[in-house]
């Protein structure tokens, strides 16, 4: 037992080192953190559960089904507000149990979950059962389809869950093992069998009756303690066993996600990027090729613009290169790109030399005409150099023929074209104004 709690710390403590790290990674853009608030609030909420060694356990179910009650018997004191208005718990509660060794045990109430507002309160018991190492779900009678629904998803978060049938003083023997055999049967899969509960948290005060001294019966009542023993008992030796290997796992998964969700918004983000510089890289090629009249000249100021634009993707990317890799890139695309639409590359060269030996409305046609070309030539190198980047600057195991393969199946030639001539005639007008 000793080893495996020492195994349990171990592991807890090197989730935690984790966690500290993605919270402090400097390589997370401000933006980033900016969007994801809620998610690095919660790794630092759990963060400091690891460090204190907390274990948690949540509660969840209907409105009226006694969560509250349950938790305030746990407790043997009054914290939780209970009550026979509807949705006395307006928000996730919490408050220390017990120790078990060196970890304090809190629980939490949370709203309940067929509430008005539903939706916001159901976010917030995911939240709470996120950080949760054992879950609570109470009931009072037979579950029903809303119950089914919200056990199930609860049960895909991967922690104990115990299913308490509460208020079993209203029911007679007979009835509570003929429940007791329903909910094992409805929650199979998702719940053990002997984690299936009965419990009392209020109960019904007692009825007494007795004869009077005039010889008619005298009614009274007297209070019964809860009895919450077989859930306290089970919670207890639960995260006694498996509670801090519980809590380093969960926490782990957590921030896993976030992990994920962090790599996915930098991806967007820099996507986003790298769209906008490719576009105004394409329109300064394209007017660049548009206005020069000398072919050699403008052929080469579009290498040299193409050039940057990968040098600049580059560090989008968090892969820097050179100018000089980057002029090696184009090099590669470009023969690739040539390879398998040899034609535009070829209107491209004609179109060229045609504006110097045509004049007038033949110049602004074959510019837009070329400065089209080259738009459309920039944004393919952009696209493919992006995709050469998103893979860790790697071509993948097609190499750099199957990536410009795919990129030219994925763009829609026209439809970039046509915004070329529109982008470039509308910068033009304004030249000429």
């Amino acid at each position: 037992m000793t080893e495996q709690l020492d195994a349990a710390r171990q592991a807890l403590h090197a989730v935690r080192d984790s966690l500290r790290a993605l919270i402090d990674d400097r390589e997370t853009p401000a933006a980033v953190r900016e969007a994801l608030q809620t998610e690095y609030s919660d790794l630092q909420t759990l963060w400091r559960k690891l460090d204190d060694q907390e274990l948690h356990v949540a509660v969840f179910g209907r409105v009226s089904v006694g969560k509250s009650s349950l938790l305030n018997a746990l407790l043997a004191r009054d914290v939780f507000a209970t009550g026979p208005l509807h949705g006395v718990t307006q928000r996730a509660e919490t408050d220390q149990w017990t120790r078990l060794g060196d970890s304090p045990v809190r629980v939490f109430d949370t709203p309940g979950i067929d509430e008005i507002d539903g939706q916001a309160r159901e976010r917030l018991a995911a939240q709470v059962a996120r950080r949760a190492d054992l879950v609570i779900f109470v009931c009072d009678a037979d579950l029903t389809q809303l119950e089914r629904s919200a056990l199930a998803q609860l049960a895909e978060a991967h922690r104990p869950l115990l299913l308490v049938l509460n208020k079993a003083d209203r029911y007679s023997q007979a009835e509570q093992a003929r429940l007791l055999e329903q909910l094992r049967a409805h929650a199979r899969g998702l719940v053990q069998p002997e984690h299936v509960l009965l419990a009392a948290a209020d109960p019904r005060p007692e009825r007494i009756v007795r004869v009077g001294i005039d010889g008619q019966d005298v009614e009274s009542t007297r209070p019964r303690e809860p009895d919450i023993a077989a859930v306290a008992q089970q919670v207890s030796a639960i995260l006694a066993r498996e509670g801090l290997l519980l809590s380093a796992l969960n926490a782990g998964l957590y921030a896993s996600e976030v992990s994920d969700t962090v790599a996915t918004r930098i991806a967007e983000i820099r996507a986003s990027a790298a769209q906008r510089v490719i576009r105004g890289y394409c329109l300064g090629k394209g007017l660049a090729v548009a206005v020069n009249p000398v072919p050699l000249t403008d052929l080469a100021a579009a290498a040299a613009l193409d050039v940057t634009l990968v040098f600049h993707l580059s560090r989008i990317y968090g892969l820097p290169i050179t100018r000089h890799e980057a002029g090696r890139l184009v090099g590669v695309i470009s023969l690739q790109l040539a390879a398998l639409m040899g034609a535009v590359w070829a209107v491209h060269a004609a179109s060229s030399l045609l504006k110097t030996l045509s004049a007038g409305l033949s110049v602004t046609v074959t510019a837009l005409a070329q400065g089209s070309v080259a738009w459309y030539a920039t944004y393919l190198i952009g696209q493919v150099a992006t995709r050469y980047f998103v893979q860790g600057r790697s071509w993948g195991p097609g190499g750099p023929k199957r990536a410009v393969h795919d990129v030219l199946n994925l763009v829609d030639r026209e439809s970039i074209l046509a915004e070329a001539r529109q982008a470039l005639a509308e910068r033009l007008r304004g030249r000429s104004r």
